[in-house]
């Protein structure tokens, strides 16, 4: 797995976002989106490329996957050795950048579509406080299973496409449904008019959602 780190090119980081791809993409897609992010305070970029693993819906062809995915159905997408495995990268990555001196609550998990599984799953389960969590086009997976450590008033930015083929609007609701029935306060759902994408609105929703969470630790 490589890890790409952009630190922004005035100021010093005052946040840190933390990117995971989508199955067979790699890190330059998340790279695209912080590109255009608005943001009102300077952030460094860390972007994930996937280990690269058989995929059993793609014929067992090796592409960048956080896990396996064996059909369809939402149940065919919880590998639950492949996601434990990306979960020890990704909360190593985290480790990596508070020892580099950002505090936790300037810590964000961010990722599209599989990458925003890893995020959701990733996040819930953090030992450690995170200024937010941010799943574009995704959804929860062994969400029976989870038994969040995360704290319950920590911000989750949830973005959908309503004619999503890939990932059903069906799939993002239940997720949704499921943090707060975990009882987290703070997730915003955002639905846009698209399929399995990332639009303009949404990154400027999104870049608005992180610069008023770090400017109000700031106040």
């Amino acid at each position: 797995m490589s890890i790409h780190v952009k630190d922004p090119m005035q100021g010093q980081a005052r946040g840190c976002v933390i990117w995971m791809h989508g199955l067979g993409a790699d890190a330059t897609d998340m790279m695209g989106v912080a590109e255009v992010l608005p943001v009102s305070v300077p952030l460094r970029h860390v972007f994930l490329d996937a280990p690269v693993r058989p995929v059993t819906l793609n014929n067992r062809m090796p592409m960048r996957a956080w896990f396996d995915i064996l059909g369809m159905k939402i149940t065919d997408r919880e590998d639950r050795v492949g996601i434990v495995e990306s979960e020890a990268i990704i909360a190593d990555v985290i480790a990596t950048q508070r020892s580099e001196g950002f505090a936790d609550d300037t810590l964000f998990l961010a990722g599209f579509s599989q990458g925003a599984a890893m995020a959701l799953f990733t996040g819930l389960r953090a030992k450690n406080s995170l200024g937010g969590v941010i799943a574009l086009s995704g959804y929860l997976p062994l969400a029976n299973e989870i038994h969040p450590t995360l704290a319950l008033d920590t911000p989750i930015f949830v973005g959908s496409g309503d004619h999503d083929p890939i990932v059903l609007p069906a799939w993002t609701s239940m997720s949704v449904q499921q943090l707060k029935d975990q009882e987290f306060s703070e997730v915003t759902w955002h639905r846009y008019s698209m399929e399995h994408a990332i639009c303009p609105e949404e990154i400027r929703d999104m870049g608005r959602w992180i610069s008023t969470l770090l400017m109000r630790k700031d106040s």
